[in-house]
């Protein structure tokens, strides 16, 4: 790996371009791979990272201890930390994908024409994928194996805090690809730190890269969208809400809550801001905000919660738009359904609410005048993830509109062709 001090413009610049040849390289026997060999590939890469639990774990120490160093905090380094369990996790995901339908050549709809011509559109991988992330080392496997079975060359850029984790783990994976004879520059994971690399591999390296996927904080998107010269999958902070209707079970309500804002609060599909229907604060308000409080989480209340619940902080203007990622959560008093979606349409980042309720005309209302890529119905708001979608894994929670919208897993890796079979006709 290059340390920052031997880098420079030039040498980046060679680098990148040589990463980006390579990949494009690769792409093309990916593009026509059989199922059987992808599928010997991505089992063959989850034994193998498997077998090296040991040396994953020995490198994140090292990531853990300097970021530990530098006081990162704590829900940042719950991100970059690998257990034994959340390693065997990571193979689980990869074995997954593998038993996953194989995207690349399905025909998606056919139609006959009344000249007799068939036409088919069929799934074709998009060619070369950049991804660029942060302290999530996981990523490094989630996204090498979508976008192998897939069928697209992937080149990886993870963040410096997890350069030893994301390296242990791509070796790994290489390993794998080399045991099933696929190309080893089919996953190539970018050797140095240095940011001018994220500079170059957004210019699209002189059209070897087809898209660009961005999975991180606020400021890394915003650079992407930027600077980006080819098409981008953007994952926007997960500012996600979740809305107690009067109608709302009360037990579920608690339980639901609890979870989506406890059960791991650096995640993007951790909620952020709860609204309590006016009419349920009597009944609904304390019961939950006490089970949050007894999990150690912060509240920050607007007036009317202030006055009704003692030890809550006063929100500001802030609050409504913070991804806290942390054991904080901003609460505020809404009239109904309809308040709810006026501050939910204000607020939100677009990518995952929720409503807790059984009236049947408060859910068809939040289902149909949100425009969020995920929306659920009596479930927490940590299920927004693609492994829970039944897609093995994801390379991030797209909140953009265009192509990819929601969970980014092996269909939406694909782009699409038309097939025209005809019988001699000739247009007139």
């Amino acid at each position: 790996m290059l340390d920052r001090s031997e880098d420079n413009g030039s040498e980046i610049r060679t680098l990148m371009a040589g990463i980006g040849l390579r990949a494009r390289a690769a792409s093309a026997p990916l593009a026509i791979a059989t199922t059987e060999a992808k599928n010997a590939a991505l089992r063959a890469m989850a034994d193998e990272v498997e077998a090296a639990t040991d040396d994953i774990l020995r490198a994140n120490e090292k990531d853990m201890e300097a970021g530990r160093a530098r006081n990162l905090a704590g829900s940042f380094l719950d991100r970059l930390e690998l257990t034994a369990e959340r390693i065997a996790a990571i193979a689980a995901s990869v074995r997954a994908i593998a038993e996953l339908p194989d995207p690349v050549g399905a025909i998606t709809s056919e139609w006959d024409r009344p000249n007799g011509l068939h036409i088919e559109r069929v799934r074709t991988p998009l060619g070369v994928i950049g991804v660029i992330y942060e302290s999530r080392p996981n990523v490094t496997a989630d996204a090498g194996a979508l976008c192998l079975k897939s069928g697209n060359a992937v080149i990886l850029r993870g963040g410096s805090d997890s350069a030893h984790s994301s390296r242990a783990i791509h070796a790994a994976l290489i390993e794998g690809l080399r045991e099933a004879g696929l190309p080893e520059d089919a996953i190539q994971l970018v050797p140095t730190t240095d940011r001018s690399a994220v500079g170059e591999l957004l210019t699209g390296l002189s059209g070897t890269v087809d898209v660009i996927v961005p999975r991180g904080g606020k400021s890394l998107v915003a650079r992407v969208e930027a600077d980006a010269r080819v098409p981008v999958f953007a994952h926007l902070e997960g500012l996600c809400h979740i809305y107690v209707d009067k109608s709302a079970d009360l037990d579920m309500a608690v339980e639901i809550v609890a979870n989506a804002k406890l059960r791991r609060t650096g995640i993007c599909g951790a909620v952020e801001t709860l609204l309590i229907d006016r009419a349920a604060l009597e009944t609904h308000l304390k019961p939950i905000l006490d089970k949050l409080s007894e999990g150690g989480c912060e509240i920050r209340a607007d007036e009317t919660i202030f006055a009704a619940w003692p030890g809550a902080i006063g929100a500001e203007d802030a609050d409504w738009a913070t991804e806290y990622l942390d054991a904080i959560v901003s609460v505020a008093a809404v009239d109904g359904i309809s308040g709810a979606i006026q501050h939910i349409n204000r607020w939100s980042s677009r990518h995952t609410e929720a409503i807790i309720a059984e009236d049947t005309e408060a859910v068809a209302r939040f289902f149909s005048e949100i425009d969020s890529a995920i929306l659920l119905h009596n479930a927490s708001t940590q299920f927004a993830d693609g492994g829970e979608f039944g897609m093995g894994a994801e390379i991030g929670i797209a909140t953009g509109k265009m192509h990819a919208r929601g969970p980014v897993g092996l269909e939406q890796l694909c782009s699409f062709k038309y097939r025209v079979r005809g019988t001699g006709q000739t247009r007139p």
